[in-house]
């Protein structure tokens, strides 16, 4: 048997005549930049989270650097995160000339610990970059104290967690920015790179706007130092497609994973992943944790089942971020999760046999 990580193309296929319809359409109307299919999406997306505004935009990293430039982040600046997440998270925030400070993570949910923030604010921090790692949103309410009690922003990072709820809320009502990405292999993909931002903030909103389009607020008058960071139209009309079907998608997500923790829940030296009661997860990964993770890869790569590891160095161990003086040490639970930690192949698509010859091999 050979098991496929994404299954995008299996995806595509499902959907086929409605993609290939609505890129025809695109062509057909030659409005490749901003064009009409970019407002719709849009349109959905509020729909779909129940927020007041969506801006849609080039990546989940542009997402994020749009969040951090319309409010206002600027060089001294200094905004607090976790080291366990992709290095967008805290790269957007040195890209403004701010600094990136780490807070480790929780050893159950792999994102920041809520009880550690505090500690770590000091006259300089403006804010606070939540990552709702895997799918899984952070302690949100705890967060919002801190947030409210120091006069802080609250950017959630959710480029793996669009669909995930927090109180039976989408993560975009709890933060003054919510970023995700539609990169192909996440939960809700594009065919190639985009993003969006989610706020409920009109003022915020009209700001991102015109930041994303260069600063612009009319045609070559420009109020504010910009990026050009549209998403295209071709992505715009390929994500309305999938989005009809993403409440499914998601349904089949969560069996996916509830099909794998009851198979795995009795295997020993095997750490499955866990949600909190008060929310839901996209499942963008699934992940577990094992001591031996260099040769169960290997293993499962004989068996042509594909893994992959999200991440294998927290970002304070990075060389990039040498500058900040972090040594191996300051984060404990990061590092040591990220030496056991390892995704196994998850979609919406795998069928039951899938799962338990993956299950079998695993064991």
């Amino acid at each position: 048997m050979k098991i496929d990580f994404a299954n995008l193309t299996y995806q595509y296929r499902l959907y086929k005549d409605e993609i290939d319809e609505a890129i025809l359409k695109v062509l057909n109307h030659g409005k490749y930049i901003m064009g009409p299919e970019v407002g719709e999406l849009e349109e959905k997306l509020c729909e779909f989270t129940n927020s007041k505004n969506a801006i849609t935009c080039s990546s989940g990293t542009d997402a994020l650097l749009l969040a951090m430039m319309a409010l206002g982040i600027k060089p001294g600046d200094e905004v607090i995160t976790t080291p366990f997440t992709f290095i967008a998270t805290a790269e957007t925030i040195a890209l403004l000339g701010a600094k990136p400070v780490f807070v480790d993570i929780e050893e159950k949910s792999y994102n920041i610990d809520s009880t550690k923030i505090e500690e770590k604010i000091t006259p300089k921090t403006k804010a606070i970059v939540s990552v709702s790692l895997y799918g899984q949103p952070s302690d949100l309410d705890e967060i919002n104290e801190v947030v409210k009690r120091y006069n802080l922003f609250h950017i959630i990072d959710g480029a793996q967690s669009f669909g995930a709820t927090y109180k039976g809320k989408a993560e975009a009502h709890y933060c003054d920015i919510y970023t995700t990405s539609f990169f192909p292999a996440k939960p809700l993909g594009c065919y190639g790179d985009g993003g969006a931002v989610l706020t409920n903030s009109d003022e915020l909103a009209k700001k991102t706007k015109m930041l994303r389009v260069h600063g612009q607020n009319k045609r070559y008058h420009h109020k504010y130092i910009g990026l050009g960071a549209r998403l295209d139209t071709m992505q715009a009309a390929v994500l309305l497609v999938k989005l009809k079907h993403y409440k499914k998608d998601l349904a089949l997500r969560q069996e996916v994973a509830k099909k794998y923790s009851e198979q795995l829940k009795n295997v020993k030296n095997i750490i499955l992943p866990f949600v909190k009661n008060n929310r839901t997860s996209a499942w963008a990964q699934y992940s577990i944790r094992v001591p031996n993770r260099d040769e169960l890869q290997q293993k499962l790569k004989e068996s042509n089942i594909p893994t992959a590891v999200h991440y294998p160095m927290p970002l304070h161990m990075q060389e990039c971020f040498q500058y900040l003086g972090y040594k191996k040490g300051d984060f404990p639970v990061a590092e040591k999760v990220s030496e056991e930690i390892m995704s196994l192949p998850m979609n919406p698509y795998l069928r039951g046999e899938e799962i338990h010859y993956i299950v079998d091999k695993v064991c």
